[in-house]
């Protein structure tokens, strides 16, 4: 996305200035950390972003990037790929129930935002081998601690689910 339109997005950049000392960021000495007339703010942390609004406006692009990381085939996917470099039949069957569509299209997303790297050997028949690269390792660890908890917390899970459930069922 270009400056103009993440600044677009994001609503910054758009005012005369006059209003910048307002809503100062006394961390940085200027404007107010989402970006100004001389540029966004860049490589803030998702919690910076959300504490100022960004990530809650529409146009912001790190929502497609959070939604392609934390869907369901793309959390897999990830995991998977911590492990090692895989194929594509390998992969699949590895993460079990995925069609071969969703695998291609969460795969051609990773690699779009960086994640995955796709390389297609010169054999036949063609053999193509996917791998994360080091933007992808990164986000692959922060998912893993977020499935590690998932999976330490299951029994505490399942729990409210089962009281959601009661409490869902009408009255006999």
């Amino acid at each position: 996305m270009t400056d103009d339109r993440w600044r677009d997005a994001t609503g910054t950049g758009t005012g005369t200035g006059a209003e910048a000392g307002a809503d100062a960021d006394p961390r940085s000495g200027s404007g107010s950390g989402r970006g100004d007339a001389a540029g966004p703010m860049r490589g803030a942390p998702l919690s910076d972003l959300m504490r100022q609004g960004v990530l809650f406006n529409e146009a912001c692009p790190s929502r497609e990037v959070l939604k392609h990381l934390t869907s369901r085939w793309g959390v897999l996917v990830l995991l998977a790929l911590l492990e090692d470099m895989h194929r594509f039949s390998a992969l699949r069957r590895k993460v079990g129930g995925v069609s071969e569509k969703m695998l291609a299209q969460t795969l051609q997303q990773l690699e779009a935002d960086g994640f995955v790297s796709r390389t297609s050997l010169p054999v036949v028949p063609p053999h193509v081998e996917y791998r994360l690269t080091d933007l992808g390792r990164e986000a692959g660890e922060r998912v893993r601690v977020l499935a590690d908890w998932i999976e330490v917390n299951m029994p505490r899970i399942a729990a409210a689910q089962a009281r959601q459930g009661e409490t869902d069922r009408p009255a006999s």
